[in-house]
């Protein structure tokens, strides 16, 4: 399965996602387009099986990733631990119907 490719360059693309993965784990959901928000859940589960590991290769690997020091610590201290005792599944995404303006399809995704 490809990654989408979202309208953008890669590098937007990425920076986007990071930015969107920071701000799910920080705030537990959001809203956005279902599209970004399938995406954005393949991304958001993998950090956090990452999150779960707790040695330094895997923080340093967050770290990376995450955009926000302060969201990294809360995701090894507060959201893996949450999760030690189940495989996957991290995220819900319930749809919410067509946005006003252009009316694409909009989602709310979140942490379950």
């Amino acid at each position: 399965m490809a990654m989408r490719k979202l309208g953008r360059p890669t590098a937007h693309r990425r920076a986007m996602l990071r930015g969107m993965v920071t701000h799910l784990l920080e705030h537990g959901k959001m809203e956005t387009t279902v599209t970004r928000a399938k995406e954005l859940r393949s991304v958001t589960e993998k950090i956090i099986t990452v999150g779960k590991k707790d040695d330094l290769h895997s923080k340093r690997q967050v770290f990376a990733y995450v955009t926000k020091e302060d969201v990294s610590k809360k995701l090894f201290d507060e959201i893996a631990p949450r999760y030690k005792d189940r495989n996957g599944g991290y995220t819900r995404i319930i749809r919410i119907g067509p946005r006003r303006g252009d009316a694409a399809e909009m989602a709310i995704i979140e942490l379950v």
